[in-house]
């Protein structure tokens, strides 16, 4: 087992980190305490001090330290730590603890740690809106309950468990990769059979991580990309695009497919869920959206069907991200519909925005040997459309 990083503001959090590293080492694992103090001397002499995680800013130890700033200090603390992480090696996990401040530091440098290393801020922010804190990592937020102010009867039940849980997960060795590269998809549930179908059939080939395109479920895809974890993509369901541009609740950034023109990796893809915007509770679509065509998916959320107007941009968008990669380019159109929810039929059916789209998409698309874009006169969750697919595919590895 290697160290474990128990990372804090010592001029704050001594008596808490001390306790928690205490745990920690009660169960055989080597703790190192940091430190992320900006506020000067510290009560706990750290294992690795403040000044020489502030020595890892591109300002060096004065851009973080001696300011009189306590934001500009916490901001730029943060990101000398992500840095300071990145220089490390032979680490079992980091649990951090911390109010907003500390909070905000500490996982400013897990979200940088490779996916798997165990991770845990014990935290009184865990509660509300945490993406900020968590962004794509698989960091585990631990509620602190009481705020960590001096050990009491809470905070020491708290940290005892959070120290058992981050030791327990450093000792135990984690599953042997399979041996088969692998390959990201994207997948909503009004996409699911075609997704299933592809999975299917490359099953025996290919490790087949499906990503919920959820906002958060492809920038989790794409940041494997870039970490070298990937081989290829079939991105059959870029809804998250039309949250980007219509205002919805699930939006990509607006580097959405940066890690496939960074990567040059091969890609697949297909207009999956574009026919739709998504809500959460019916009160929480915006007023500017009354009289649109809506669909109550569940009590929590509540899509929008997109118009015709709003196709053409997310299909220009779209273009013109993908005339940017260099790799080799498959965009299959689905003539038949985009979703469950779009066929005959269906509630979303509109062959007119859905044409609107596609020829945004023709229009915009630079075709090149490596980019090219395909008119399939199948549903997307037709089997054929799945094979299509699968096929396109495999003619570029």
């Amino acid at each position: 087992m290697g160290r474990i990083l128990v990372v804090g503001t010592a001029d704050t959090k001594a008596e808490e980190l001390a306790f928690l590293a205490g745990v920690i080492r009660a169960r055989g694992a080597e703790a190192v305490i940091v430190d992320l103090g900006t506020r000067g001397p510290a009560p706990l002499a750290a294992d690795i001090p403040a000044e020489e995680v502030a020595a890892c800013h591109p300002g060096g130890v004065a851009a973080v330290l001696g300011g009189t700033d306590r934001g500009r200090a916490v901001a730029a603390m943060g990101l000398a730590f992500a840095e300071f992480l990145r220089r490390q090696t032979d680490l079992s996990g980091v649990i951090g603890i911390g109010g907003g401040g500390g909070t905000s530091m500490i996982t400013a440098g897990l979200r940088e740690l490779p996916l798997g290393l165990p991770k845990i801020m014990v935290t009184t922010m865990a509660s509300g809106d945490t993406a900020p804190y968590v962004g794509i990592s698989d960091l585990i937020l631990m509620p602190a309950v009481t705020d960590l102010a001096g050990l009491n009867r809470i905070s020491r039940r708290v940290l005892h468990n959070a120290g058992g849980a981050i030791a327990g997960m450093a000792a135990v060795a984690p599953p042997e990769a399979e041996g088969k590269p692998a390959l990201g998809l994207t997948m909503f549930g009004v996409t699911t059979p075609c997704v299933t179908e592809i999975t299917a059939r490359l099953r025996g080939e290919y490790d087949c991580l499906v990503f919920h395109a959820t906002g958060t479920g492809g920038r989790s895809m794409e940041k494997l990309a870039e970490s070298g974890l990937l081989s290829g993509f079939l991105d059959m369901t870029t809804t998250e695009v039309a949250d980007l541009l219509c205002g919805g609740v699930l939006a990509c950034t607006e580097d959405r497919f940066g890690a496939v023109a960074r990567t040059g990796l091969p890609w697949v893809g297909a207009p999956g869920a574009l026919d739709m915007v998504n809500f959460g509770t019916p009160d929480s679509v915006p007023a500017r959206f009354a009289g649109r065509l809506f669909y109550h998916h569940n009590p929590q959320v509540t899509l929008m069907r997109t118009t015709a107007e709003e196709s053409r941009r997310i299909g220009a968008w779209i273009a013109g991200r993908l005339n940017l990669c260099e790799g080799p380019v498959r965009l299959l159109i689905p003539e038949g519909g985009l979703s469950a929810l779009d066929a005959p039929g269906a509630p979303f059916h509109d062959p007119a925005a859905d044409a609107a789209l596609f020829a945004a998409l023709e229009a915009g698309l630079n075709p090149g040997p490596d980019r090219r874009i395909l008119r399939l006169p199948h549903h997307i969750n037709d089997p054929a459309f799945a094979e299509a697919a699968v096929a396109a595919f495999r003619s570029l590895t």
